[in-house]
């Protein structure tokens, strides 16, 4: 039994005329009558009662009528829903991040991607970003966004957003009056850090202040660079966070911009060469656009 039995059968079944069924059908009479025949025999049963007079459907046709048109609006709509994810505007993406990122333009693309594509079902994921990579080669996610990516040939990257950090310390600080700070004034301070375990950022942060001629003293390690406020605020240490976690405002420290060559913290977007496809181009325009989504097929 084939779906056309089915269009076929229920145009019969609204029309109760061979004659009239198949001139909405756009098809002969004679292939119409023998398309339900054949219909008839796969089900085991008379679907209508013919006589030269009138066509009416048989109690059998009366459900299999029932049926047939649940049948041909679920197959319309899976069909809708095939096209729809083939076009990125239905389905899931699963989203890897850390926290902190949502206090830059992550936030808003997220809001104004689920406004534009509410077909889709954006799951986030907070993770640390050793942990973000795994899980992207293991296909449990679809995209993440890093700061200092890896270097791997099965991801590709694009660069989401630019962003520089800031310096925070501690209201009151011998160093908070002043309008902008040298690094290598740091020489002798403690420091709050991002993990270095799991953050290329925070060995990249690390090295800025080995090349600026110090090896900072890290007191207290953490994943979120938004709670590296809190401790600087507790007096643990003083530390350098993305600019837009600086957003994040504290009442009890001060933001610093710091001088010298400066210090990037852009995010890239990450994703397996696998996933590449519509529904993960349509989420990166909500960013700056470049040339990595022509590049790899969006």
């Amino acid at each position: 039994m084939e779906l056309r039995h089915l269009r076929y059968f229920v145009a019969v079944a609204r029309h109760l005329s061979f004659t009239a069924a198949a001139e909405s059908l756009g098809v002969a009479q004679p292939p119409l009558s023998q398309q339900i025949r054949d219909l008839e025999i796969k089900v085991g049963t008379a679907l209508f009662e013919r006589t030269t007079r009138r066509v009416s459907l048989t109690r059998a046709g009366v459900d299999f009528l029932a049926q047939a048109l649940d049948i041909l609006e679920k197959s319309g709509e899976a069909v809708a829903r095939a096209r729809a994810i083939g076009a990125g505007a239905a389905g899931i993406v699963n989203v890897g991040l850390t926290g902190s990122m949502l206090a830059g333009p992550l936030g808003s693309a997220i809001r104004n991607f689920s406004i534009t594509y509410p077909g889709v079902d954006l799951r986030i994921h907070e993770m640390s970003p050793d942990r973000q990579i795994s899980m992207l080669k293991a296909g449990q996610t679809d995209i993440s966004f890093l700061r200092s990516p890896p270097q791997d040939l099965d991801l590709v990257s694009e660069r989401a957003w630019c962003e520089t950090v800031t310096l925070v310390l501690p209201k009151g600080h011998r160093l908070s009056r002043m309008a902008a700070i040298d690094l290598a004034d740091l020489s002798q301070e403690r420091f709050v850090f991002l993990r270095l375990s799991d953050s290329l950022f925070a060995k990249y942060l690390w090295d800025c202040c080995v090349g600026a001629g110090f090896v900072p003293t890290i007191t207290h390690q953490v994943v979120e660079a938004a709670s590296l406020t809190s401790l600087v605020a507790a007096g643990l240490g003083i530390a350098i966070i993305p600019e837009f976690v600086a957003r994040l405002a504290h009442a009890d420290v001060v933001y610093k911009p710091l001088k010298g060559k400066p210090i990037h913290a852009d995010v890239y977007a990450l994703w397996s060469k696998e996933k590449a496809g519509p529904l993960i181009g349509n989420f990166l325009t909500f960013f700056a656009p470049g040339e990595a989504r022509t590049q790899h097929g969006f």
